[in-house]
């Protein structure tokens, strides 16, 4: 029986997909694998048993990757398995917002008396909002997400405008979007900036002081992605001139809450029904795979590889520099971190792989 370790609740359809040999469990000492959506693993003690990590959702800011592949963890992520439930949440806040539903629903649940009636039609003028349809929609990201939010712009009737320093073929078909060769053509010719890049150095507060003086006067802010992408006091600095009509995030701390302007959930991106069993299948077809095989797709820390089943007995190896013995297949990260599969039809002796001084961790499969 192989040892899952899960340090959040995930659905039940990952026991499902893992099968009877493998037991998802709370507390383990010696796990092959964990699950994981939201726990902080910063910090966390890492098994010497643990092989690989798999995380139920995009996003893998939880997980100190690079570490774990100094140490021979392959981490994954499920992307574009939780992209529908982003995406709806998305469009209700670029409606929600343009149209002050929230300002307006909160001022009309305080209203009481037996002049309801007669409060609303005097005072909804308040909150009159504007319409999308003919607006232009600025995408910073066109990953999984960002695709999907720009098909449904689209679809409502709304000018797309993009920028993705990498471009996919998925991003290529998207015939309707105008793409741009930088941000600032985003931002200064949009009406509504939603936000889907990943939060890392070189995106930490993405959207400050300086980059909102280039955008339109009245310009709604989204951000489904992380926090970390805006500056919040920047953004509220930006609502009280006027420079920013509304600010939507689903990621409140204690600087945006009960802010005029600013609209907020409690991180409900991934949190459907549908979008939770579609991370932990993944997740769990991801561990499977790599445990039973050795395949590694989408990993954030390790190299795509795939090779057929075609002889008797199969080892897999990490290491750095170059190994003294042949490998079947090898690919190299981009910190200079390899995989390798060693395939036999002769008995590997682990062992021996694991004395070589450039390998990091080196295991049987079959």
């Amino acid at each position: 029986m192989i040892d899952v370790l899960k340090l959040n609740s995930i659905s039940k359809i990952a026991s499902v997909t893992l099968g009877a040999n493998y037991n998802i469990v709370d507390n383990c000492a010696d796990p092959l694998a964990v699950l994981v959506r939201s726990y902080d693993m910063h910090g966390w003690t890492v098994p010497d048993s643990l092989l690989c990590v798999a995380r139920a959702g995009a996003g893998v800011n939880n997980i100190p990757y690079d570490e774990y592949a100094k140490r021979g963890i392959v981490v994954f992520n499920t992307p574009g398995a939780n992209a529908n439930a982003v995406k709806e949440l998305i469009i209700c806040a670029l409606i929600a917002s343009s149209r002050n539903f929230i300002a307006g629903s909160n001022w009309a649940q305080s209203l009481s008396g037996d002049d309801v009636k007669t409060k609303v039609e005097k005072g909804k003028g308040q909150f009159a909002g504007t319409e999308i349809l003919g607006k232009t929609l600025g995408i910073l990201g066109l990953g999984a997400i960002g695709r999907m939010v720009a098909v449904s712009a689209n679809a409502l009737g709304m000018k797309v405008i993009a920028y993705d320093p990498y471009i996919s073929e998925e991003t290529k078909a998207l015939s309707f979007v105008t793409m741009v060769g930088s941000i600032y053509e985003v931002l200064v010719n949009c009406d509504f900036l939603t936000l889907h890049t990943p939060f890392n150095k070189a995106t930490a507060g993405l959207i400050n002081a300086a980059q909102i003086e280039k955008m339109k006067d009245g310009v709604i802010i989204l951000n489904a992605a992380r926090g970390e992408l805006v500056v919040t006091a920047d953004v509220k600095a930006a609502i009280a001139s006027g420079k920013v009509r509304a600010y939507y995030t689903d990621f409140p701390d204690s600087d945006c809450l009960n802010s005029q302007g600013i609209i907020v959930t409690p991180h409900l991106g991934a949190s459907s029904e549908e979008a939770e069993e579609n991370c932990a299948l993944m997740a769990a077809s991801e561990i499977k795979l790599f445990l039973e095989e050795g395949t590694i797709k989408n990993s954030v820390n390790m190299p795509y590889i795939w090779v057929a089943k075609e002889t008797l007995h199969r080892a897999s190896v990490i290491y750095s520099g170059k190994l003294p013995f042949e490998t079947t297949a090898s690919v190299t990260n981009k910190d200079g971190i390899s995989y390798a599969i060693i395939d036999s039809d002769d008995e590997i002796d682990v062992t021996a792989l694991s004395k070589a001084p450039e390998v990091i961790k080196a295991r049987l499969i079959y």
